[in-house]
């Protein structure tokens, strides 16, 4: 029979329950502005950060006990300062959001994806507005600085961008913002990341500059819009065009749908290769098993080069970033 002093060496146990536990208090604390409160300010009473908020005072707390568990804050009864793994989760915290507010239904249902009956028609669930929410920030650190040297070293003005897979639209705001003359079109088949990316845009005053269109890539039917495509972008939804055969079918349709795209810029996480498993840096491991589960094909970044030729593309320059799930852009040219 095991004892409480038996409990008490459960210190393995107790690390991954409470760092657990605090995945979910990290994803709460920055959509609630805790997190960035405390880095601009560097102190926050929890009584009185919960009052101002309208928020439940004991729970709040519970929220900040969490985090302190696990060295993000330090706690001296109510009063919350920052300690030494702050800045580093604060700096990441986009990804703890991925997974415990837009993956957690899928993972809380890993028993039953898991078995073969279950999966077939729509086997599992994900929150799409919160996965934009998360993605609009990991794209800032994960892709951004590539992005822009890739968009800078074109060399040539673009009259019409288009994005699949644009979710909350932030990287054709920011691009229409850089190229005044410059019009915009995004896609993406969640309705609701839509939403918030057309309410995004009429409050930055681009309304009458760019367009949502709610399709899936894989099947759009072609537009008049298409046609007046220069640049062409798909950022952290790539994987989505695959496996291999369905890929080289989709990237030749692009050519169809969009006859004027003279650049078409790729970029995505790709299946990690040879790195243990007890070597693996944040987010690779909750995003890989994640796609597993759904069912969704990882290329690598080899699977990607041999795709682009039978496509109709070619590779005009790789930017490798390899930040924290083997990130990867592709900068591609019609064949």
């Amino acid at each position: 029979m095991n004892t409480a002093m038996d409990a008490r060496s459960w210190t393995t146990a107790a690390r991954l329950y409470n760092s657990t536990v605090a995945a979910w208090a990290i994803g709460a604390a920055w959509e609630l502005g805790a997190l960035d409160e405390l880095a601009e300010h560097g102190v926050l009473d929890t009584f009185e950060f919960a009052t101002r908020h309208d928020l439940d005072a004991a729970s709040t707390l519970g929220m900040f006990r969490a985090l302190a568990a696990v060295g993000v804050v330090r706690r001296d009864d109510t009063k919350i300062v920052p300690a030494d793994a702050f800045a580093e989760i604060h700096q990441t915290r986009s990804l703890f959001h991925w997974l415990v507010r837009g993956s957690a239904e899928l993972f809380r249902q890993m028993p039953s994806v898991l078995r073969n009956e279950n999966r077939a028609g729509e086997f599992y669930r994900r929150d799409p507005a919160a996965i934009a929410f998360a993605c609009k920030e990991i794209s800032t650190f994960c892709y951004d600085p590539w992005f822009w040297s890739a968009v800078d070293g074109l060399g040539t003005d673009f009259g019409v961008v288009l994005d699949l897979g644009c979710g909350s639209g932030e990287r054709l705001r920011q691009v229409l913002h850089r190229h005044p003359g410059t019009r915009g079109i995004g896609v993406d088949i969640a309705g609701e990341a839509l939403k918030v990316a057309e309410k995004d845009a009429a409050t930055a005053g681009l309304a009458d500059r760019v367009t949502f269109v709610e399709e899936d890539m894989l099947s759009m039917a072609t537009r008049p819009e298409f046609a007046d495509v220069e640049l062409l972008t798909c950022f952290m939804a790539g994987h989505d065009l695959w496996p291999r055969e369905q890929c080289v079918r989709t990237l030749r349709r692009f050519r169809d749908l969009f006859p004027n795209a003279r650049r078409f810029l790729i970029g995505d996480a790709t299946r990690s290769v040879g790195i243990p498993d007890d070597e693996l840096p944040v987010f690779m491991l909750g995003f890989e098993v994640a796609h597993d589960m759904m069912g969704a094909f990882m290329p690598t970044v080899e699977d990607w080069e041999s795709v682009f030729a039978d496509g109709g593309w070619r590779l005009r320059r790789k930017h490798t970033i390899d930040m924290v799930a083997s990130e990867v852009i592709f900068e591609l040219e019609r064949r």
